[in-house]
């Protein structure tokens, strides 16, 4: 590492060839999934175990013939909401569930059991308008409304939940001589439910086979990820403690059957037409936040943010699926149109019989647990309210942030931003924001924390273990703008506290109260590492492996930079925080723009469409920047997207270092007479724009629609 710490880091490292990414082909728990999916073992509730409280019903699940049981959870939540929540019932260890993304203790609704045929369990809520049909063998569950099946989870059989394990190696060690005999019972429960784990699966635990499949490491370039997955203790006596060893892999996933729907929109990031296609004959959904330059479109690889949420909608009704969990997440869809016919005996007599169509979703994450809320509507708006009800409303903004921004990596001095500032007065332009980026730090030791220990920051950090850990224990680090850095760990309440506690007038030397805050490269960015991220072992407040909050780390910094804006100013003014990095929730925090796109026509294209769906999953506060990132545009590209730019929520115009200047008034008096009358229509609806956020923020409207 001490060779990176002297490297020169340029934007060639971030310019990576598209090859250092996967495609699901390369994601081994995607292949586990696929693989032991096609041997069609089959899930059965218990339903004599049904227990009903005030909150929720609980029951068995178990896999034949393993009979390793799952507790499943179903409960309702105020505003026609269902919730279900599968784990296993006897972990060897807790299993990550996603924290601080619900707004708050969600209102539950008591569901009353009703009368329903043999091996079946009907819970109804409120008036009895919604149900939720559980069916034994196999277990499936159909949520209806009105008498009419609208979605069924389980019905292709696609629930998978790999339970934690002892290694093989470690199992193989049990009855080896020396071993006290309460090592031996202590060790005896979990090897005996490691023996069902892997019948439950029909893991084939030959050598070749679990590499293949990625069970206890994944390789993937020069990167070798071994599945710690938290740590478990084994053979425990008064103050003797064995090694503790790896939990192994733990991936998820289930499918969700919507009957009538075609049109299914939703799950950002992706540079992707709104309406979701068809993945049949193609890669997944990704949802895994990545530092990509220049992405690419009309591709299902992950970006900078994601929301694991999508809608389905169709004349007369709308519905939402939000999968609550923030580790690698892949999206299967495939939609069955209502255009075919069959033929019915009926008697002696044949007839044609529409099918209905249908759209089947299959969420797998590489962690946690299943935990699912389905938004039953059944207008759009409602859907929009409940899933604000989740993880709240769009913030409401500052009036000078939806004015227009101008911002270049870099500008060269103050003289040349007091030059730009001069020339939007000069070409009568108004504007309310100008943006520095990182070049404007010493040494760029921001966003991450260069390590220096005559750096404050950095210092204070190290002295307090506020850093994520490397699997070993010590510091993670890894390479940035900075050089050599380390990465603060946002998922610990401390170091949030603390991080905000730096935005005070008193300790951020110079800010001023018209000073605000971008967090960039949060996804987090790691040059050099694997997929330009950070290590998937690496552990964090709490001992979680990064893996199983991978897509919630950027969520934090914007949480905590946000709190910070609000102290500093005691309350009395909104904060304005731009993240990159984003999750279910961030629509609390801020805004988001779509990153590091390029100059051309097809980028001004695609940029309505990820707009539109950012916004209808709750992200209202988002835009593009105008004129592309990288490269230069011709003239009219750079006018065209003025003109779309001031239609949409988040307007400012950004360039890479090494691209042509392209203030407004450079391009001719023709075209700065356009790109001034663009900027000049968002200020004449500013009045406009402002009360459609308040709409957001009281009433969960989108305000790009």
């Amino acid at each position: 590492m001490e060779s990176a710490e002297k490297e020169e880091i340029s934007v060639e490292d971030e310019a990576v060839d598209k090859n250092v990414f996967k495609d699901c082909s390369k994601i081994a728990f995607y292949r586990r999934q696929k693989q032991l999916l096609s041997k069609k073992s089959t899930y059965r509730a218990l339903l004599d175990s049904v227990t009903t409280g005030k909150d929720s019903a609980r029951f068995q699940i178990i896999n034949e013939p393993a009979k390793v049981p799952l507790l499943a959870e179903v409960c309702g939540i105020e505003g026609n909401i269902f919730r279900l929540k599968i784990n296993e019932e006897i972990p060897l260890k807790p299993r990550y569930e996603v924290p601080d993304v619900l707004t708050s203790k969600l209102t539950t609704v008591r569901l009353t059991s009703c009368p329903g045929d043999t091996g079946s369990l009907v819970l109804a809520s409120g008036k009895g308008d919604l149900k939720c049909h559980i069916t034994a063998n196999p277990f499936k569950v159909d949520l209806v409304s009105e008498e009419e099946v609208v979605m069924s989870i389980n019905s292709l059989g696609q629930l998978y939940f790999e339970q934690l394990q002892i290694p093989p190696k470690q199992r193989q060690d049990e009855l080896k001589p020396g071993k006290s005999e309460f090592t031996r019972q202590e060790e005896h429960g979990y090897l005996k439910a490691t023996k069902k784990n892997e019948e439950d699966a029909s893991i084939d635990t030959t050598q070749e086979n679990q590499e293949e499949l990625g069970l206890w490491e994944e390789k993937f370039e020069n990167f070798v990820d071994v599945k710690v997955n938290g740590i478990i203790k084994i053979g425990v006596k008064q103050n003797s403690v064995t090694p503790l060893v790896p939990a192994g892999p733990a991936s998820i996933g289930l499918d969700f059957s919507v009957h009538g729907f075609e049109h299914l929109y939703g799950i950002p990031q992706h540079a992707e037409s709104h309406q979701l296609k068809n993945t049949s004959d193609g890669d997944a959904y990704r949802l895994y936040n990545l530092d990509v330059y220049g992405y690419k479109i009309h591709d299902k690889m992950g970006i900078y943010g994601s929301v694991p949420y999508l809608l389905a909608h169709k004349l007369g009704r709308t519905l939402g699926i939000f999968w609550l969990n923030a580790s690698e997440t892949l999206v299967e869809i495939k939609t069955e149109p209502a255009v075919k016919y069959t033929l019915t005996q009926m008697g002696p007599v044949a007839a044609k019989q529409k099918v209905g169509s249908r759209t089947d979703v299959h969420w797998m994450s590489e962690s946690g647990i299943i935990d699912v809320f389905l938004l039953t509507g059944p207008t759009p708006s409602d859907v929009f309210k409940q899933y604000s009800y989740l993880t709240g409303t769009q913030a409401m903004p500052p009036l000078f942030s939806l004015g227009y921004h101008q911002c270049r990596w870099n500008y060269e001095d103050e003289q040349d931003v007091k030059a730009v500032d001069a020339g939007f007065d000069e070409h009568n332009i108004p504007y309310d924001v100008m943006w520095l980026d990182i070049e404007h730090t010493e040494g760029k030791s921001d966003p991450h924390i260069k390590i220096d220990p005559n750096y404050s920051v950095y210092a204070k950090a190290k002295e307090q273990g506020f850093f994520v850990k490397n699997h070993e224990g010590g510091d993670f680090e890894g390479v940035c703008w900075p050089g050599l850095s380390s990465y603060l760990d946002f998922t610990n309440p401390k170091v949030r506290e603390w991080y905000s506690s730096l935005f005070a007038f008193s300790v951020y030397q110079g800010s001023t109260d018209i000073l605000y805050i971008w967090n960039d490269m949060n996804e987090p960015s790691v040059f050099k590492g694997p997929e330009q991220t950070m290590q998937k072992n690496a552990i964090h407040h709490g001992n979680w492996e990064h893996r199983e909050l991978h897509n919630i780390y950027g969520f934090y910094q914007q949480m905590a930079t946000t709190e910070g804006l609000i102290q500093r100013s005691k309350g009395k003014e909104r904060p304005f925080v731009l993240t990159r990095s984003f999750f279910a929730g961030s629509q609390k925090y801020g805004a988001v723009w779509t990153g590091d796109n390029t100059a051309e026509w097809s980028y001004l294209k695609i940029s309505i469409p990820m707009l539109l769906t950012l916004s209808v999953t709750g992200i209202s506060f988002c835009g593009a920047d105008v004129g592309g990132f990288i490269g230069d545009p011709e003239a009219e590209l750079l006018v065209r997207w003025y003109q779309a730019g001031a239609y949409q929520p988040f307007f400012r115009g950004h360039a890479t270092m090494k691209t042509k200047r392209r203030e407004p008034w450079l391009f001719g008096e023709e075209h700065t007479r356009l790109i001034r009358e663009a900027i000049r229509e968002r200020y004449t609806l500013l009045p406009y724009w402002y009360s459609l956020f308040y709409s957001a923020h009281l009433a969960s409207q989108p305000v790009m629609r």
